[in-house]
Order: structure tokens, then C-alpha cells, then sequence
């Protein structure tokens, strides 16, 4: 695994629940934790001037937190000046996982609203972790099977993510009969999962990993399976039953609706 794992923070709650989580992943990859808050001027400044005391000390509080989270991990901070979006895609060119939370308190130091995490996990050039402010469970994590070759990026971050977390994996496909060819049955999606998944039980001896063709709407069995998971894990786009993932319904309601932490995966292609 790498080295830096960024953490974006606005002090609300469900952001310091990311940085929280952001800190067990540099634990668990034995990297740098680095927390960051995204600055945004009022069009008007010297009407307006800012002390930037507030700032500094919900950025200070939040890593803190993650200090005592996983004392360990050496934890730097940064306020940058920008739009939140473009301040964390920049910051993703050198990392390995961004974590946020879904939402933010909105205004000039807001963070992060639903729309910022979608257009965040569109644009990043690394995986983007959005966390729940609600503990994490114990469970399994989800994989979001759709055998796209740009879904390959997040089979392959689940297996490494499930082997430093000890976690069992649970790829999902979801078999809608009106959208396949006739006369194709759910044996079919049986032979995606394996083909999708060969290789890796070799390379991940100690990860079990159990299969689960799930009939019905892919958004609706993807948020009903987070129910129990400690994390979905996701690729940007897709085809056939995750089609449109990341612009669609299905990453939208994901990224809006699922009860546990969800890690969206952009592909190479």
C-alpha cells in the first residue's frame, strides 16, 4: 500500500467521523495522515475580513482526534485556499485514499454537501472513502461486482482493504431479468463473479470470499447489503446491472443512503 492518506475536514460532525476512520487507514497502511480543511474567500474580502483563528482550531480539533484515534500515525495539517473540490482532487494526486464525510455545515467554511462528495469521487486520481458519523460496524466488506474492465481497480482495492482489515469480502451482482439478453439465466452472473474475481484468491490466501447474485434494482440491493457490512466498496462506472454507477441513481443513492462507510474506485479507462 502507499504512504499518505488525506483527510478533508469543516468541523461538522460527520466530517470528523472521516477523519476519525481516515486515521485507522493510515494505522492499518502504516502511512501519513494528512488533514485538511479547503478555504473558500468571500468574493469581497476587505468588506469582509476573516480571522482565521476558527479555522485553525477546527482543524486543530480534528486532528487531534485522530492523534488519539491511532497515536501512532504521524498527522500533519493544512488550511488551502480554494474550492473544496478542486483543493481535494489536487490533494488526491499524491495520495492513496481520500476519506470525507457526506455532508457539511455549508456557508464559507463549509465542506462537504452531497453534491461535493459525488463531484469528489468523480474527479479524484485515487479512491475516495465517504464515512457515515455513526460507528462502523464489524461486518464484511461489499464488493460491487459488475465485470467491467474499469471495474478491476475496485476488486483490487477490496481485496487489499479486506487483508489489512481482516475483513471477508461479499461480491454482489445484481441479475435483473429485464435488462439481459433472453434466454440468459442467473448462471451467468455466477460465471461474471469468478471470472471477474480469478486470481485474486490466489494473491489473497487469507481473504474468504463469498459470492452473492442478488435479483432485483442494483441501488436497492447494494444500500440493502450495507445494512450489515463495515464498508461497499464501488467502481466509478460500470455496465449492465451497475450501469451509470457513479452519475446515476445507484452512486447517488450510495453515497446518500448507505448505512455503513462506501469507497468509490475510478478505473484506468
Amino acid at each position: 500500500m502507499g504512504n499518505l492518506v488525506v483527510a478533508g475536514t469543516d468541523g461538522s460532525s460527520s466530517s470528523l467521523a472521516a477523519v476519525e476512520e481516515a486515521a485507522r487507514e493510515a494505522q492499518r497502511r502504516r502511512a501519513e495522515l494528512r488533514v485538511v480543511h479547503a478555504f473558500s474567500l468571500p468574493a469581497m474580502p476587505e468588506l469582509a475580513p476573516l480571522d482565521p483563528s476558527p479555522v485553525k482550531r477546527l482543524l486543530n480539533e480534528a486532528a487531534q482526534r485522530a492523534r488519539r484515534v491511532a497515536p501512532e500515525v504521524e498527522v500533519t495539517e493544512a488550511v488551502v485556499t480554494g474550492d473544496t473540490v478542486a483543493v481535494l482532487v489536487a490533494e488526491s494526486r499524491d495520495a492513496d485514499l481520500v476519506v470525507v464525510g457526506p455532508r457539511g455545515t455549508g456557508g464559507i467554511i463549509g465542506m462537504l454537501l452531497g453534491s461535493t462528495a459525488s463531484s469528489l469521487a468523480a474527479h479524484s486520481q485515487c479512491p475516495v472513502m465517504v464515512v457515515r458519523d455513526e460507528p462502523v460496524g464489524t461486518g464484511p466488506i461489499v464488493l460491487a461486482v459488475d465485470g467491467s474492465s474499469v471495474g478491476e481497480a475496485a476488486v483490487e482495492f477490496a481485496f487489499a482493504e479486506a487483508a489489512l482489515r481482516g475483513a471477508e469480502i461479499v461480491a454482489v451482482h445484481a441479475f435483473q431479468p429485464d435488462y439481459v439478453p433472453p434466454g440468459t439465466g442467473p448462471e451467468s452472473a455466477e460465471r461474471l463473479l469468478a471470472q471477474a474475481l480469478a486470481g485474486r484468491t490466489e494473491r489473497y490466501p487469507d481473504v474468504t470470499v463469498r459470492h452473492e447474485v442478488l435479483s432485483g434494482e442494483a441501488r436497492e440491493a447494494l444500500i440493502e447489503a450495507s445494512r450489515t457490512a463495515q464498508l461497499v466498496v464501488v467502481g466509478a462506472r460500470g455496465r449492465g446491472g451497475f450501469a451509470g454507477l457513479l452519475l446515476g441513481s445507484v452512486s447517488q443513492a450510495l453515497l446518500h443512503h448507505a448505512h455503513c462507510p462506501v469507497t468509490v474506485v475510478r478505473g484506468t479507462a
